[in-house]
């Protein structure tokens, strides 16, 4: 059975991202405004969803989270990350988006 785990999205960023540095390498945190549009009952409908993800770098290359700015438009892909902790003594699992590239996306001049 061959199966695959990734995806690719593009939306504009919520807020700027937050970056977190550690000693070898930066994380840098934000959402991502997805969204569609839909046919309801005969109008046309817009219907959006933050999705919330992740991005690792070598501190050396850290510096490209500048581009992760608020409203910047961004196509991003990645995998799905399981990760799994203890909390009040119950285990709590959830998934992860974890980025391992974004491409700034132009506006289209009909947008």
């Amino acid at each position: 059975m061959n199966t695959t785990n990734n995806f690719s999205v593009t939306g504009r960023i919520g807020q700027d991202a937050k970056v977190n540095q550690f000693a070898t390498a930066s994380v840098a945190r934000f959402g991502i405004a997805i969204s569609r549009k839909e046919t309801v009952n005969g109008e046309e409908k817009r219907t959006t969803a933050f999705m919330n993800v992740e991005a690792w770098r070598k501190n050396e290359n850290a510096s490209t989270f500048e581009q992760l700015k608020k409203g910047q438009l961004v196509k991003i892909d990645g995998y799905f990350k399981p990760e799994e902790y203890e909390k009040d003594g119950k285990k709590v699992q959830h998934i992860v988006f974890a980025v391992t590239s974004w491409e700034l996306v132009k506006k289209d001049e009909n947008e």
